[in-house]
């Protein structure tokens, strides 16, 4: 019969064990504590509500950062609180056209991190 386990008990072994060949494989996959740094750093960034609806808004279109805090009801000085961060990161950049500056995800990259975490987010709590 399995041992019933409550959702907030972490199941663990219930003997000592080392699987050596597991270990070794694991161990040469992994990868550099600097990389996973700057990966956490990434995470962080995008860890911001705030941040994740600039994002997803700039995936759709490129914007001025007017437009992006009538968008999301916040202050341009708000909004571009936020974009200095996200510039910082490498997440966004901008150009300008006259006076006013218009900002765009840096890259691909960025808009498959935020839909990686839709679809993750959607799969286990919206079925």
């Amino acid at each position: 019969m399995a041992k019933r386990i409550s959702v907030s008990e972490t199941p663990t072994c219930e003997v000592s064990c080392r699987h050596d060949d597991v270990l070794e494989r694991v161990r040469h996959g992994l990868t550099e504590p600097e990389v996973l740094r700057w990966v956490a750093a990434l995470f962080k960034v995008m860890g911001d509500p705030s941040r994740l609806q600039i994002v997803n808004a700039l995936i759709l279109s490129e914007m001025c950062v007017c437009d992006l805090a009538a968008l999301l009801k916040m202050t341009p000085s708000a909004v571009s609180h936020q974009l200095q961060i996200l510039r910082q990161s490498d997440l966004v950049k901008w150009r300008r056209e006259g006076k006013v500056i218009y900002y765009s995800l840096d890259d691909e990259h960025v808009s498959n991190v935020f839909y990686q975490g839709l679809v993750h987010v959607n799969e286990k709590h919206h079925p």
